[in-house]
Parts: structure tokens; sequence; C-alpha cells
């Protein structure tokens, strides 16, 4: 196993991510007094809810350029940090780092959303906020911006993002990933092998092996998402119910965007603080899913679905339920680890290197689509600890049926292992 997984995972494997693309109009919300005055907030906002419109893996990777373009053309403006691009964008004297920021954000999410009407709205939040700035370095900032994003853009031109490719899984022994409800064929195949923004590699991220299908561990976890993950059980709380639904509904990037930009207004950061915590914070979520899907179609494993309905696994304390079904649908690529929880603590580890663990104040809101006989509806959620948030992505998908527990311990350690990579090594301050 990979020394950088030793400290997080201990050598033991102890205890989505639907892709349920929930496309959400794009639409200028108001937004709450404390964002107003930071630049970056904003169009973290906008970015995160223009980015609702592809799935969870490429909503985190264009997180990832949008706030790389405009944390490049914050640092060229303004300096105290290590840049990111080789070479680093450049910026003369005077150049307002307002206009480079809503130019940068804009180019990158007008790039890769360029239906029409996207489009049109995206135009009409540039040219509001670059009519507000009455300083003779807008134009140069504005030139800033495009620089930034246009080499952001180019880098990641051929990281191996499209063509999304597909597999038809075969499965040969008990264990083996199968093909559960509704998926034609095992999805994004391709994305273990998408060129990563901070680490070297996925492969020095692979964890232990997943729990042996006859082990105390297998069963244990087995039973669990069999009783309060069952579609009509009678064991899932109404609170477990509904952070099923929040994070079937939200994506890693979507949900700690939010939570960053109330942080950051909490504390009173600066434009390029907020800057550079994005684009780490970003990068730390894209990497982990990389990585998660690495290990995902390296160990193959069977969904909760398949071992239930089945359960011919050799381990003569499970029984099979042959008529199971799950609370949310099943995605359509193999169970170990879990995406969201790598996602969530890939990004979850660098706000706590960056804010700390506790304290916040944090809500994570959204509209949730109606599922079965429960309608449409608003859930929302409080934290004062970030660990509430990994903690309720866990239960989320085991309350929700479709991973074992042990697959949510795995993705938290591979998303705190990755994350520290990423902090470590990339957008250092300098000293002078």
């Amino acid at each position: 196993m990979s020394s950088r997984l030793d400290r997080f995972v201990g050598g033991v494997s102890r205890p989505i991510v639907r892709v349920l693309v929930v496309v959400l109009l794009v639409v200028l919300f108001t937004r709450p007094a404390a964002a107003q005055d930071d630049i970056v907030l904003k169009w973290n906002e906008i970015a995160a809810r223009t980015a609702t419109a592809t799935n969870p893996f490429n909503q985190a990777r264009i997180m990832a350029i949008t706030q790389l373009a405009v944390f490049e053309a914050v640092n060229a403006t303004q300096g105290g940090y290590e840049p990111y691009l080789s070479p680093p964008t450049a910026a003369p004297v005077g150049a307002s780092v307002e206009a480079a920021v809503v130019t940068a954000a804009h180019r990158v999410l007008t790039t890769y959303f360029n239906a029409p009407a996207t489009v049109a709205l995206l135009d009409a939040a540039r040219d509001s906020d670059l009519s507000t700035i009455d300083d003779p370095g807008k134009a140069a900032g504005m030139e800033v911006g495009l620089s930034a994003a246009n080499a952001m853009i180019a880098l990641r031109s051929t990281d191996g993002s499209t063509p999304v490719t597909t597999i038809i899984p075969s499965p040969m022994s008990a264990g083996d990933y199968a093909l559960t409800t509704g998926c034609p064929s095992s999805a994004l195949f391709n994305w273990q092998n998408v060129t990563p923004f901070a680490i070297e590699s996925p492969a020095d991220f692979l964890l232990p092996a997943p729990p042996a299908l006859g082990s105390q561990r297998y069963t244990k976890d087995y039973y669990e998402v069999k009783t309060v993950g069952a579609r009509d059980s009678a064991y899932r709380p109404a609170d477990r119910t509904d952070v099923a639904r929040l994070y079937a509904a939200t994506s890693p990037s979507f949900a700690l965007s939010m939570a960053t930009r109330q942080i950051a207004a909490a504390k009173g950061l600066s434009l390029s603080e907020n800057a550079r915590a994005l684009a780490l914070i970003m990068m730390g979520i894209n990497d982990s899913l990389i990585a998660s899907f690495y290990n995902k179609y390296h160990y193959n494993l069977w969904r909760p679905e398949t071992g239930i309905r089945e359960a011919d696994d050799g381990n003569g304390k499970t029984e099979v339920d042959a008529a199971f079904l799950t609370f949310i649908s099943t995605p359509c690529f193999p169970s170990y680890p879990s995406n969201h929880a790598s996602g969530t603590n890939g990004g979850l580890e660098v706000m706590r290197r960056l804010f700390g663990a506790a304290g916040h104040d944090i809500t994570i809101t959204a509209n949730v689509p109606a599922l079965r006989d429960l309608a449409a509806t608003v859930i929302t959620k409080h934290y004062a600890q970030l660990k509430g948030i990994a903690d309720d992505v866990d239960d989320a998908r085991v309350y929700g049926g479709i991973h074992w527990r042990f697959d949510q311990v795995a993705g938290n350690a591979l998303g705190r292992a990755v994350a520290t990579e990423v902090a470590k090594n990339n957008l250092r301050p300098v000293h002078p």
C-alpha cells in the first residue's frame, strides 16, 4: 500500500455517487449579504450553480479549472503565493483585480457551458459586475483574467476527460461488480485516467483491499445496509432519509463551495486568501475523485444491491433477499470506495487545514427532486464542525442503500490522503 495512505488507513480496511445530475436553471440568485463584497465568492457561487448542468465528476474538474484561473488572475495582480501555471500569468502594475476575476471566471464557464441561454446569463452577470468597476486598470485587469483562463483551458484540453468511456462488466466470481438496476454499462471508465491537478498519479493512492466476503466486517456492514438502506425500511429515521436525499442531489464541489463561502465571509478573509482557498479545495475534491475511480476499477467490488440480492458469497451468515430495493438509485460503477466520501473528504481536509475543524456556522441547503411518494422539497442541514458534513455523507450513502459502510471509511481515508498532498505542495505562500 502506498505510504501516502498509511497514516489515514493504518493498513486496515474499516468502515456516488449516484450519477444523478440535478439540473438547475442557471439563475443568478440574490446572494447573501456576506458574500456581496467579495467578487471571488460571488463568482464561485455563479460557477457552482452553472456547473450543476454536468455530472458531479466533471463539475469537480470544471470548478477546479475555474478557481485556478481565478487564483492565477488574482495572484498575478496581488502576489503572495506560488503560481499554479508555468509560466505564471503576468499583470501590469495597476491592473484591476476585480476585472481580472470576473473575466477569468466568465471565460472558463462560457467555454464549458455554451448553451445560448446559459451564456446569456453569464454575459449579463459579467457585464453587470464590470459596469461597477470605475478603475483605470479595468481593461488591463480584463486582459489578465482572459490570459489566466485561456492558459488553464489550454492546459486541460487533453486531460483525458473526453471521450467518456464505458465498459460492460463480466463478473467471474462472487464479489465482482455487476450492472445494477437501470445501468446499461459501467460508467466513466476513463475517469481513473483523467490527469490530476495536483497529485502525481492516482496509483500512488491505492487503498487496501475491501474486507473479504466471509469476514466479520463484511457481515456487519452487509446487515447494516440491508436493514437501513432498503427502500421501505422501517429503521431509517427521518433525518437520515433527509441526508440521503440531500447528498444524492448535491455534489461535493457544490456543497463545499457553499460551505467555503460562508466560512470565508465569517472570517473576513481577503480576496487573495479566498481565491487560493477555493482553488486548493476544488483540486482536493477533483483529485480525490480521480483516485477513487482508480480504486473502484482496480477492486471492482459489487454493490449492495447485487450482494444482497444474490448473497452467493460463501458467507454462511448472510441471508439473501432477492427482492431488495435501494432507497436511492445505485450508480453505474463499482462500489469500493465511495466517490462521495472521497471527494467530500478531499475538500474537507483542505478546509480543515485552512480554516480549522470546528467553530463554524455552515448551512448546506438544496432543492431535492421528488422520490417516489416523497415530494420535491428544500432540505437544509446545519453544521458547526466539518466532520459533521463527512458523517452525513457517509450515512447518506449507507441509508440510501448504495454503499457498504466500509466504502465510506475507505473514501474518507483516501480523500484525506490526497488532500494532504494537495495542500502541502501547491499554491504555497511566498515569504519575502
